[in-house]
């Protein structure tokens, strides 16, 4: 039975992912912040739950421990957005941004360094990235920053894995909490769910697809965007 970490797993596309890579038979380790969210998220299905902070060595050492002595695949999905409403790049509160690049580029590496060691050649290491981190959008400097960090974290690392395929992922605008958090007020529902970057990630977990930089909704026809839509 393959295994996977994925973190931030409570909702959005952690939990989406979770739940797919859990019914197709794998053994899924996953974490939130959150306790009581991540043990509700995950009632009913066969996916391993660990309460905590990504940016807490302990915590990532228990992930990693729990998934045993083979990783088949490593999804760095938890992240922070920072300050909402999102502050101009010039007046961001330099404690917070830290805190941002602690949970979206120190985290996943740290968590990388423990997991690489216990993955056999072919396995997968997705970064969950994002379009800001190569456009410049107003406001969105701290979180796109760390995500253009990360991505090169991940070009690094796939350059000195070449016996692993490690992948920055842009899953696409999502109708998630993050989203609404980065645009308070405004009506987010013509995003789409979550569960329609799944098969493309899905893709990628299990394929055998060189490493490098994807949009996740390119990796598979329309029809299966479609139907993971209509399914969510």
């Amino acid at each position: 039975m393959p295994v996977a970490i994925v973190t931030g797993a409570s909702r959005g596309l952690g939990l989406a992912l979770a739940r797919a890579l859990d019914e197709r038979g794998w053994r899924v380790v996953v974490d939130a912040r959150g306790a009581e969210a991540l043990e509700g998220a995950t009632a009913g299905t066969g996916v391993v739950a660990i309460a905590g902070d990504v940016a807490d060595p302990l915590h990532r050492q228990a992930l990693v421990e729990a998934a045993g002595d083979r990783i088949d695949a490593l999804v760095n999905n938890a992240s922070l957005l920072g300050p909402s409403p999102l502050p101009a790049l010039a007046d961001y509160p330099l404690g917070p941004l830290r805190e941002v690049y602690e949970a979206n580029v120190l985290a996943p590496l740290a968590l990388c360094q423990l997991a690489l060691p216990r993955m056999a050649a072919g396995g997968a290491v997705v970064n969950i990235s994002s379009d800001a981190a190569v456009e410049a959008y107003e406001g969105w400097g701290g979180y796109g920053s760390s995500k253009a960090a990360l991505d090169q974290l991940t070009k690094v690392l796939a350059a000195e894995r070449p016996d692993l395929r490690i992948y920055a992922v842009d899953p696409g605008d999502m109708r998630t909490q993050m989203h609404q958090d980065a645009f308070p007020g405004e009506d987010i529902s013509d995003r789409a769910p979550p569960e329609t970057s799944v098969p493309g990630i899905l893709r990628l977990i299990e394929g055998e697809l060189p490493s490098g930089r994807y949009r996740a909704r390119d990796l598979v026809p329309g029809e299966a965007l479609e139907k993971a839509g209509s399914a969510a």
